[in-house]
């Protein structure tokens, strides 16, 4: 039997973190396309160059010692097998993959005493996946933001699966089965939320 660990991201795991997505196949596996989870963060998009793999590096070691990542990452035997960015949805309106992709997802700006806790992504080891690590990620995503008070936890999967390297947001069975609503539609999109409170 597996036994899982999942640990909050602190500043104190930023070797392991960046060591993770060094040696994790992502999207096509190609290493130029490593992402290092940069684009999805609390801090502000502007004059940032996130165009090399080096400088998505160097971003992700400085944005976990800065709490702009934050997530949490799954531990087999001591070893990084999953990864799931959760932030402040408040947090992240500015980062440049909700600039580019999230435009027609509602923001909640009229409402800024409702608490709202984001998934972005998971990236799981390939000989990990199909596992049930991603539900116990998202488990824990959900059980520290109701202990932190929040109102809702809200993901953004794709209505049909497109990709591997598309499908990064979870599927939606998944979150159906972890008591997760559609809260919102897009073209292509579902906003899913969970009510925490």
């Amino acid at each position: 039997m597996m036994n899982i660990e999942i640990r909050k991201l602190t500043p104190d795991l930023a070797e392991d973190y960046v060591h993770f997505f060094d040696i994790t196949p992502h999207d096509d596996n190609i290493d130029d396309h490593k992402c290092y989870c940069v684009c999805f963060c609390n801090d502000d998009y502007e004059g940032k160059d996130f165009s090399t793999v080096e400088n998505r590096r160097d971003y992700a070691y400085k944005y976990v010692k800065g709490n702009n990542i934050q997530g949490y990452l799954a531990y087999c035997d001591e070893k990084i097998v999953g990864w799931c960015n959760a932030n402040t949805k408040s947090d992240c309106l500015k980062c440049a993959s909700w600039r580019i992709f999230m435009s027609s997802i509602p923001t909640e700006e009229s409402t800024p005493d409702i608490r709202v806790k984001s998934i972005f992504c998971f990236v799981i080891t390939p000989e990990m996946k199909r596992k049930g690590i991603a539900t116990q990620l998202l488990e824990r995503v959900c059980q520290d933001a109701a202990q932190d008070g929040f109102d809702f936890v809200e993901a953004y999967p794709n209505k049909k699966f497109i990709s591997e390297s598309e499908d990064f947001k979870g599927p939606v069975e998944m979150y159906k089965k972890s008591g997760f609503t559609v809260y919102y539609e897009t073209d292509q999109k579902l906003v899913m939320r969970k009510k925490l409170r």
